[in-house]
Order: C-alpha cells, then sequence, then structure tokens
C-alpha cells in the first residue's frame, strides 16, 4: 500500500508539473504579433465593454476593444487624430474619463499636455481651441483624480529635476490648471530609480479608506530596469511618501521595461492594473500590454498596495 501511495503521488506530481508547464509555455508561445502593442496603456469599462489606449501611432491615439480583457480588436479609425490636436508628433500616454455624460481624453502631444473631448469612446476625441494646458513648458502624462468632494486634480510629469511628478487643481472645466495650486509630490529619491536617468513619470492615483495611492514608473522607459513604484498622501497637497521596498513591480516573469501603469476596476469588482513591457529582452518597441491583479495587505498597521507577478498577456484579434 505504501508503494502505491508513493506511485499516485509520484503521478499527481508528475501532472501538476505538466499542467504548470504547459501553462508557462503557453504564455511564452503567445506570438509577438498577436500581442497588443500599446506603450502606456489605459483601460476604460464602460457599458460592460473595456477600452483600451495607448502610445503607438505617429498620428494619434489608437483604441482597442474587448469583453473579457483577454482578447481584443483595434478599431478602424482612431480615436483622436493629430488633425483635432495641438502637435504633429509624440501623441502619448492617453487616459480617458466619462464626466458629465462627456468622455475626457488627457493625452501628451509634442512633449505638452492636453485634453480632447468626445460623446463616444470610440471618439473621435477632438480639441475645441487646439493648445496645451499649459503653454509656457513643457509637460507630459496628465492624469485626472477626482476626490469625493468632486474637486477635480491634474497629475502630470514637469521637466526640472529630470522628470519628477506634481499636482494641481483643475477648474470645473476640467481643462483649465489653477497655476496657483501647481504642488510638488515626488522627485527620484531611492537607489532604485537611480539606473538612468533622473525619472519619476506615469503617475496614476486613487484614493481608499482616506489614503491616496500612487504608482509611479522610475527610470528610462529604454531602461530593462523600468519599474513601478507606489508612493501614499493623507493630504493629497501634502507630503507624498515612497514605500520604502519600492518597486512594486520590476522584471516579472520574462518581462523586462515594465512600467507606466494605469489601475482600474474590472466587471468582477476587482481592481486591476494595466502596464507595458519591452518588446523582449534584446528589442524596446513595439512595447506591449499586459495585465495583472492589485491587491492590499496589512503591514505594521498600514494597508499597502501590491501588484501580482503573474501577469496576463492580451491577444489581438485580427
Amino acid at each position: 500500500m505504501k508503494n502505491l501511495k508513493d506511485i499516485s503521488f509520484i503521478i499527481l506530481f508528475l501532472l501538476n508539473t505538466c499542467l504548470s508547464c504547459s501553462t508557462l509555455n503557453k504564455k511564452q508561445m503567445i506570438h509577438p504579433d498577436d500581442r497588443v502593442s500599446l506603450a502606456d496603456p489605459f483601460i476604460l469599462l464602460h457599458e460592460d465593454v473595456y477600452y483600451a489606449y495607448g502610445t503607438h501611432s505617429n498620428d494619434g491615439i489608437e483604441v482597442f476593444t474587448s469583453n473579457d480583457l483577454k482578447t481584443w480588436r483595434k478599431a478602424e479609425k482612431l480615436a483622436l487624430h493629430r488633425d483635432d490636436s495641438y502637435g504633429e508628433k509624440w501623441f502619448w500616454a492617453p487616459e480617458v474619463y466619462l464626466v458629465n455624460g462627456k468622455f475626457y481624453m488627457y493625452y501628451s502631444a509634442q512633449e505638452h499636455m492636453c485634453v480632447a473631448v468626445s460623446d463616444s469612446p470610440l471618439g473621435p476625441f477632438k480639441q475645441t481651441v487646439q493648445k496645451p494646458m499649459l503653454e509656457n513648458e513643457k509637460n507630459i502624462d496628465n492624469s485626472l483624480f477626482i476626490d469625493d468632494n468632486g474637486t477635480p486634480y491634474l497629475f502630470f510629469d514637469r521637466f526640472n529635476d529630470g522628470l519628477n511628478i506634481w499636482v494641481a487643481e483643475l477648474e470645473p472645466d476640467l481643462m483649465t490648471i489653477k497655476t496657483e495650486t501647481l504642488h510638488p509630490c515626488i522627485h527620484v529619491s531611492q537607489e532604485w530609480e537611480e539606473v538612468w536617468p533622473r525619472v519619476n513619470e506615469g503617475a496614476f492615483v486613487i484614493k481608499r479608506n482616506g489614503v491616496y495611492y500612487m504608482t509611479y514608473s522610475a527610470n528610462s522607459y529604454e531602461s530593462p530596469f523600468y519599474g513601478i513604484g507606489c508612493a501614499t498622501a493623507t493630504d493629497i497637497m501634502g507630503e507624498w511618501t515612497k514605500y520604502p521596498h519600492n518597486p512594486v513591480l520590476q522584471k516579472p516573469g520574462n518581462l523586462v521595461g515594465v512600467g507606466h501603469s494605469s489601475m482600474f476596476t474590472d466587471k468582477k469588482g476587482s481592481l486591476r492594473i494595466v502596464f507595458h513591457a519591452h518588446r523582449d529582452a534584446s528589442s524596446i518597441h513595439p512595447r506591449d500590454m499586459y495585465i495583472s491583479k492589485v491587491g492590499f495587505r496589512e503591514v505594521n498597521g498600514e494597508n499597502q498596495l501590491y501588484i501580482d507577478d503573474n501577469y496576463e498577456t492580451p491577444i489581438l484579434i485580427k
């Protein structure tokens, strides 16, 4: 009987090993051409459909749709065309929000922050007045956050002391920055962020139980050590404190160059995160989109945000 039990254990072990290998191989065997090529990705859930936007097209901002986060289709037309926007190039890092029946797209064009509006998540998004949100300096990676009391804020990168993250309050039109409220949040300050060059960028903020959680990216996007960190605050215009154990995601599995993330809630009510990574260990472009889970765990009496290393690879349906 002992031998039979030993044999049964070995068989079960081998079966589980084979299943694990099969799952791993399936993830590794996804052909690069079947991935969703979007850098700086953002996902919007609207009326039971997921919309993904990101950096990729030279002519504007693309949009992809999905019902399950696993398989995606590219829309025939750009969500935003450069003819409807300030700038001629470098259409980066779009985020789309539904506010009061209108869809607002926050994005960068020619290293300036812009916002365009549409009646549909598919677009066309257009700038009524084709000028940057701040005309006298370059800024990128603008991200909207609306607080519990309805006050809108814009987080973004400023080109001083490298790239660092600031916040400012917006006027009710969601397009005009109250420049008198400009406030610095975080800058390069941890050893893992100092690979090259001085970069803290791509802020995304959520609020939970009175605490603001900011995910951000550090190091050059070209570096395999590009990664995601987290900082918290109890006052949005106060001091932000980075986790001492940052990064919270860097080089998961076989991925390198992981970063510029944003969070969203899926159809089941679970918090998810979408980010990009390099095409492979030897090629940066085109960068591809990946999705993982976000959770919180109690550490020393505080709830800390964490990102699951077990990412999913969205597949493009052609």
